[in-house]
């Protein structure tokens, strides 16, 4: 929970923007997004073919069928896929 809270909070005051809250995983423009302003950015991954497979595997995780996918449990689901909780502590 204190991660899930951490990464809320990183999220910062976007997460009370209607559009900016949630993310819309069928949009390749809004997953690349995540991946280079989130993934690359924030956790300094490395931009390799495996963070669209870590992508791909936190929507499948949400629910693909889940249209309202909220930005920081996304965001949390990607931290704990690749094991970058560090970040925030």
């Amino acid at each position: 929970m204190k991660l899930l809270t951490a990464v809320t909070v990183g999220c910062g005051p976007s997460i009370y923007n209607a559009d900016a809250c949630t993310v819309s995983a069928g949009d390749p423009k809004e997953l690349d997004r995540v991946k280079k302003n989130f993934l690359v950015k924030k956790l300094g991954l490395a931009d390799t073919p495996k963070l669209d497979e870590g992508i791909q595997a936190a929507v499948e995780q949400y629910g693909r069928s889940n249209r309202k996918k909220y930005r920081a449990v996304f965001y949390y689901l990607l931290v704990k896929q690749f094991r970058k909780g560090k970040v925030y502590a």
